[in-house]
């Protein structure tokens, strides 16, 4: 009798779990929320080169010269990423009032700077090189034919939000 009752039970709960769909409120745009994206210890090496093949696999479908990266140009764009933190808006400018090319000079890099491209989203680095190619200026940055280094880095904060920036030199 104790068998048939588990197994009705076991039964009864599997066809419970059967026909329940989880509603998902949707935005005003009637997209789902964004869900939150961590960054732990495995994706932190995977990222830049992820990001890394996702531009030039773009740059190559254009007939474009692939970039390499660059370590002046991960400095320089992960300081920006921790500033536009502390400053808590996405923009250009350093909290010292520094510019993208200022800060890619005090890095030591020797090119010419091309371009920088900044976020600040909860999401990940493939779905913010998607956001940046879906908008004319940031597109036209990662398809500058005179770029031939990128750079590319993130400050992320307790709560989730993502703070990206690339940058890219010739």
């Amino acid at each position: 009798m104790t068998r048939l009752f588990a197994t009705l039970a076991t039964a009864l709960l599997i066809l419970s779990a059967c026909g329940h769909e989880e509603q998902v409120a949707l935005l005003q745009d009637g997209k789902p929320p964004p869900t939150i994206w961590h960054i732990g210890p495995t994706e932190q090496g995977k990222i830049p080169f992820r990001v890394l093949d996702s531009v030039n696999a773009l740059r190559s479908a254009k007939g474009l010269q692939k970039v390499e990266l660059s370590g002046a140009l991960n400095s320089a764009a992960a300081t920006h990423s921790k500033d536009m933190s502390v400053q808590n808006r996405p923009w250009h400018f350093g909290s010292d009032g520094s510019s993208p090319i200022e800060r890619v000079q005090r890095t030591g890099f020797t090119g010419r700077m091309t371009g920088e491209n900044i976020s600040e989203s909860y999401e990940g680095d493939v779905e913010t090189v998607a956001a940046w190619m879906d908008a004319p200026d940031t597109r036209a940055i990662i398809l500058d034919p005179t770029a031939r280094f990128m750079g590319i880095a993130w400050f992320q904060e307790v709560n989730g939000k993502i703070w990206w920036t690339q940058v890219f030199g010739g």
